[in-house]
């Protein structure tokens, strides 16, 4: 068996959790599960969080499916809503919460039939300009919405744009805006996702939507974490497979884009940007090399990549290697790739075997 390996957790997940819902005391949560539960895999993360999730928040009726599948108690909400009619009778079979973003949808809600009135989340653009009505246009359809047959809770919902930056501006005037509409009748309210939920308390309202927080990685540039109390979740943990030395000059991978300014001691990785690291990932980049770090070199390849071992002469063939994980943060190894934990967790790929550990 190629040794490459993802590591998921479950303990510290289960952990992750907890911190969300102490942060904010007596809200309810929705566990934001899509994706495959951010790489994590969706059937295993459900079952962990089963009766301790008040709910779980995903992005497809085929998500929103499997997850009821696993749970038939909590609640499962429909984050972008419906895509086409024929969902909406699905949605209720399924017993959904589901968000209506924009008129299409809202129209199509109301010429639906479905077999039981659904609980509707109608969705405010405060700011983020993706989805959602303008405030005015939220009056006009909780107008239309309120009592409807099709329609059992209809509850106020809208995402932060910038919440993962403290202190910038358009946080509170996304609040500002959401609080402005709460002389309307709503029966539940949510706004807060992970960075808001650490960050923001005037934004808990009565559902928060904890996602990256969950699988242990910070939604904040500026802070990792540890220091927010999270345990990180996965570990990709992979080995050397050979090891070799080389001159000075010499250079390593395709388009030979590192060349050895000393002899050195070059290791390379089972693993590679078909198992998800990052193809993009420049030369010294950290690893950890039985615990120690190394750097990255040359280019990263479809199944391998490749260390520089020449500070570490006591390794070898069969050495373990973390990717990220407990010894090196996933944040860590983003900001060193210039992107997010969310993209290098979601991203690795079916062939990494998932190994469980309770």
């Amino acid at each position: 068996m190629r040794p490459l390996i993802a590591a998921v957790d479950l303990s510290a997940l289960r952990h992750n959790h907890a911190l969300a819902k102490r942060c904010a005391p007596g809200r309810q949560a929705f566990a934001v599960v899509k994706a495959n539960a951010y790489g994590h895999g969706v059937r295993e993360v459900v079952a962990s969080l089963r009766g301790e999730a008040d709910g779980f928040a995903v992005a497809s009726l085929e998500e929103a499916a499997e997850v009821r599948a696993l749970d038939d108690q909590a609640r499962v909400l429909l984050l972008e809503g419906c895509f086409e009619p024929a969902e909406y009778p699905l949605a209720a079979q399924l017993g959904l919460d589901l968000v209506v973003q924009g008129p299409e949808q809202a129209e199509a809600l109301l010429a639906s039939a479905p077999c039981r009135p659904l609980n509707v989340w109608l969705k405010l653009d405060s700011g983020m300009h993706r989805l959602g009505f303008s405030p005015e246009r939220v009056r006009h359809w909780h107008a239309r919405l309120r009592g409807a047959a099709q329609v059992a809770e209809l509850n106020l919902i809208s995402h932060f744009a910038c919440a993962d930056q403290r202190g910038h501006s358009l946080n509170e005037v996304q609040l500002e805006s959401f609080l402005e509409l709460l002389d309307l009748e709503f029966d539940q309210r949510s706004l807060a996702n992970s960075a808001a939920v650490l960050a923001l308390p005037a934004a808990h309202m009565d559902w928060i939507r904890p996602g990256i927080m969950l699988y242990g990685a910070s939604p904040f540039a500026d802070l990792d974490a540890r220091e927010l109390g999270l345990k990180p979740v996965m570990t990709l943990s992979a080995q050397l497979i050979a090891v070799r030395d080389i001159e000075k000059g010499e250079s390593v991978g395709y388009g030979a884009t590192w060349e050895a300014d000393r002899p050195s001691r070059i290791g390379t990785v089972s693993c590679g940007y078909a198992d998800g690291y990052p193809r993009h990932a420049p030369s010294g980049t950290p690893v950890l090399v039985n615990g120690r770090r190394v750097p990255l070199v040359g280019r990263v390849s479809m199944d391998m990549l490749a260390v520089d071992l020449s500070d570490l002469p006591e390794a070898r063939v069969g050495d373990s290697v973390e990717l990220w994980g407990a010894g090196l943060s996933v944040d860590e190894l983003a900001a060193a790739c210039g992107t997010l934990g969310y993209e290098l967790l979601t991203r690795v790929t079916a062939r990494v075997p998932r190994r469980y550990l309770a």
